[in-house]
């Protein structure tokens, strides 16, 4: 059985990305080992205060989710677009947990470090409000952040991605479509 990690990124409870993670959980549960966290129900400071300076010690649902990412062979990532980036939690919760010695490690006589999280896959669920016809040039940077800079970073597969938008323009019809789409990933463990 496949270990898969789901992250609702979205800070805000009930909010669509919820949906989202309900359908790919309803149906990658059949036949995968899953571990979901909701940033919502999360509480913790999102500041790496003394960047790498110093060790700042973890909040017990940092420490659950480390367990959970080093766990996982599969990371699920559903997570709303916010002004171009990552909702500001859901970055400190990656600048909290993505530490050297966890996710990667500094090696002497090397400017590049060695990633510790190899052999792991990943799927970006995002979600816009930016129209259709530019949401694949907008979300770039966004990709290029957190997929190559971080995920691939630490040693994960450059991640598949699905984007979803404008969700503020989106009819039920759609969003029923999307929550579709999803649950059929899950069902591929994808």
């Amino acid at each position: 059985m496949k270990n898969i990690l789901i992250l609702n990124g979205n800070p805000k409870p009930n909010s669509f990305a919820d949906s989202l993670v309900d359908a790919y959980e309803c149906t990658a549960k059949e036949t995968s080992n899953i571990r979901t966290f909701r940033l919502s129900e999360m509480d913790f400071n999102p500041d790496l205060s003394f960047g790498y300076d110093q060790v700042q010690p973890l909040e017990s649902c940092l420490e659950a989710f480390t367990n959970a990412l080093l766990w996982t062979d599969h990371l699920v990532l559903i997570s709303p677009v916010w002004w171009g980036s990552l909702p500001a939690k859901l970055k400190g919760l990656f600048d909290r947990v993505f530490l050297p010695g966890v996710t990667f490690t500094f090696e002497q006589n090397s400017l590049l470090p060695t990633p510790l999280l190899t052999g792991k896959t990943a799927r970006l669920i995002l979600t816009m409000d930016t129209p259709k016809e530019l949401i694949d040039q907008l979300a770039q940077p966004i990709l290029e952040q957190l997929g190559r800079h971080t995920l691939e970073f630490c040693g994960f597969a450059p991640p598949k991605v699905n984007l979803f938008g404008s969700v503020i323009l989106s009819s039920d019809r759609q969003r029923s479509d999307w929550q579709t789409t999803v649950g059929e990933l899950g069902s591929q463990c994808d």
